[in-house]
C-alpha cells in the first residue's frame, strides 16, 4: 500500500456517501506507534472531523455506526482506530 493511499480511501467512501461540509482526515498512527495493532508504516489510526447533512437527527452512536459500516473493508485490512469528532 502507497502512504496515503488509506487515508485517500476513507475520504472518497465519506465524501460520496455524506457530501461533507466540512471533512478533515488526518493520520494520528505516529501517536500510536508501539501500541497493539499499531504499523511501524502508520495508516491504522486516524482523527476524523466531519460535518454533513446526513448526521441531522442522528445521536452520536448512530452517526458512528454509519461511518464505521463504511469503513468496515478498511478495518478488515489494517485501520485499527478512529477518532471521531462531528460539527454541527
Amino acid at each position: 500500500m502507497t502512504k496515503g493511499e488509506r487515508k485517500k480511501r476513507i475520504e472518497k467512501i465519506l465524501i460520496e456517501n455524506f457530501k461533507p461540509e466540512h471533512l478533515n482526515i488526518v493520520d494520528d498512527s505516529k501517536s500510536h506507534s508501539g501500541h497493539m495493532e499499531a504499523s511501524s508504516d502508520g495508516e491504522t489510526h486516524y482523527n476524523i472531523e466531519i460535518e454533513s447533512d446526513a448526521f441531522t437527527g442522528k445521536n452520536r452512536i448512530e452517526r458512528e455506526r454509519m461511518i464505521y459500516k463504511l469503513l468496515e473493508k478498511e478495518f478488515q485490512t489494517g485501520l485499527h482506530a478512529l477518532s471521531l469528532k462531528f460539527r454541527n
